[in-house]
């Protein structure tokens, strides 16, 4: 069968990666979670004490710093190499989301992990979730799905994330971080976050993972069929019809 491209693109804490992570299993496709690589590049300017605004440095860190994702064999999850160290952890930490908008807005970190990215997938076959999948790593991406949700539930979703991790924070701190990287996000020039003309919108505002991933799931299966009858999914409007 046929290999494709899936883009899930959309707001912080939406379940984009959740959602993203079964779709990959469920089809045997790679997973790679494009938010983790720019939280990672964030990490390593911080730990280096590099300033974002000392572009010749920052530059000369995205040849120094190396990233790569290992399948944890007992989770099945892929985890975030950071230079051969998984970094998984510290890289969900609020520290690093507070900053994580000012870092993949610099051109050269998003040039650099942009073509990454498109290397990671040459052979399709993968399921990417992040902010800029279906408009500028992946514009032919055979499948678009681009996922937002209030932002109170976000911010709850997102607060139970780091109370498992053992970070509390409250939730009127998370609804300020992510309202800041929504507004960042959507209107840095380099690659601003928004929908592409032929995503699905997905509300998960009052969804289920699992309704979610049944959501994306279809379009994959329309979407498969109609190349294997060597149509090629049509679009009308937002709507894939086979």
């Amino acid at each position: 069968m046929r290999k494709i491209v899936i883009a899930i693109d959309g707001y912080s804490s939406c379940g984009k990666s959740t959602t993203a992570k079964a779709v990959a299993a469920e089809l045997g496709y790679a997973y790679i979670d494009t938010g983790a690589m720019y939280r990672a590049v964030t990490l390593y300017l911080l730990e280096q004490g590099i300033a974002f605004d000392d572009l010749p440095r920052v530059e000369q860190a995205l040849h120094e710093l190396h990233i790569t994702f290992k399948r944890n064999r007992k989770t099945g999850r892929n985890e975030l190499c950071l230079d051969g160290a998984i970094r998984e952890d510290e890289i969900r930490q609020m520290r690093i989301s507070n900053l994580v908008s000012e870092v993949s807005g610099i051109p050269a970190v998003r040039h650099a992990m942009v073509a990454q990215q498109q290397r990671m997938a040459r052979k399709r076959g993968v399921v990417m979730d992040g902010r800029d999948i279906g408009t500028t790593v992946f514009p032919d991406a055979e499948v678009k799905v681009f996922m937002t949700a209030e932002v109170l539930t976000r911010a709850e979703r997102r607060q139970e994330e780091l109370a498992a991790k053992g970070e509390q924070v409250a939730v009127e701190e998370i609804v300020e971080n992510l309202r800041k990287r929504d507004h960042l996000d959507s209107t840095r020039t380099e690659s601003p976050l928004r929908r592409a003309p032929d995503a699905v919108l997905l509300d998960t505002t009052h969804m289920m993972i699992d309704e979610q991933v049944d959501f994306v799931l279809e379009r994959v299966s329309a979407t498969l069929f109609a190349l294997a009858v060597g149509a090629g999914p049509e679009r009308n409007g937002n709507e894939v019809v086979v």
